[in-house]
């Protein structure tokens, strides 16, 4: 972020007495760039997502959803992430109230999670959000962090905690799941989260992007019945207009409590104030 901030200001010093339309034009390109790669994103999720059972959301929905997530992301990868990441530190005071656990999404921290660290500071809970490193690392590389969450949100509370997870912390919960144990925790919530892969990983190239390839060899071990929502309650909430995971019932799991959240991109489902509400409502 700071290296386009620099790239910018050079540029913008060195065309502005020659062609002041060239810096503009540059630094719109810098400043804005990100909004031309979310339209991608949003097209081809329309186009793959014609012949899925979930009715993909209207020309109207994609569009808001896209105006939506130009807003949203760049506050949350470009602010919440690189600089407020530390703004609300784990909380883990001795209180008999169910706590929650935390687990962002590929390429993303702690910091992702602010609005809900700070709703759950206001209400006493207790809760760790975790950072998930490698951050291209394999997925199975996350499981140590989850548990040790787990445990010390247990400790705390002395109840299983909330597992409250967006898009590929979806997946790291699965892969716990696979070799924990399930009474652990109270229940798991996703958000976002490419159960059965999606179909933008075809261009992954890290190990975790790989992994959520629709139909890849990880994927297909992480799907048995340990894992799956017969062995314990899911909440996975979907949109019908994700820019990153879709088509949108991939975002689903058989047998689990799938809520879907209409007109919403990939970031800014997290942040739905009905999502969040019903979400923390599960921990009573």
């Amino acid at each position: 972020m700071l290296g386009s901030l620099f790239i910018a200001i050079l540029w913008v010093s060195y065309w502005w007495r020659s062609s002041p339309a060239i810096a503009l034009i540059g630094l719109c390109v810098v400043l804005f760039g990100h909004a031309g790669f979310l339209a991608i994103e949003f097209i081809a999720s329309y186009r793959v997502g014609a012949n899925d059972p979930i009715p993909r959301a209207s020309m109207k929905q994609y569009l808001r959803a896209w105006l939506a997530e130009c807003c949203v992301a760049p506050r949350v990868f470009s602010w919440q992430q690189p600089f407020r990441w530390a703004s609300f530190p784990d909380r883990l005071q001795a209180d008999d109230r169910r706590g929650a656990v935390l687990v962002h999404g590929f390429v993303g921290n702690r910091g992702f999670w602010n609005p809900w660290l700070r709703e759950l500071s206001a209400r006493g809970r207790s809760f760790v959000a975790v950072n998930l490193e490698p951050p291209f690392g394999s997925i199975d590389n996350y499981v140590r962090t989850i548990d040790d969450a787990i445990l010390r949100v247990t400790r705390a509370t002395g109840r299983p905690p909330l597992l409250i997870c967006h898009s590929m912390g979806g997946l790291a919960a699965r892969a716990w799941l696979r070799d924990g144990d399930g009474v652990r925790v109270h229940r798991i919530v996703t958000i976002a989260t490419p159960h059965k892969g999606t179909w933008l990983a075809r261009f992954g190239r890290t190990a975790n992007g790989r992994e959520m390839r629709m139909g890849g060899e990880w994927l297909q071990k992480i799907d048995c019945d340990q894992t799956s929502a017969r062995h314990v309650p899911f909440t996975c909430w979907h949109s019908n207009s994700d820019n990153i995971v879709f088509p949108p019932s991939v975002a689903t799991l058989a047998g689990a409590d799938n809520r879907l959240i209409p007109g919403r991109g990939h970031v800014e489902a997290a942040f739905d104030e009905r999502l969040r509400r019903e979400t923390l409502a599960l921990l009573d």
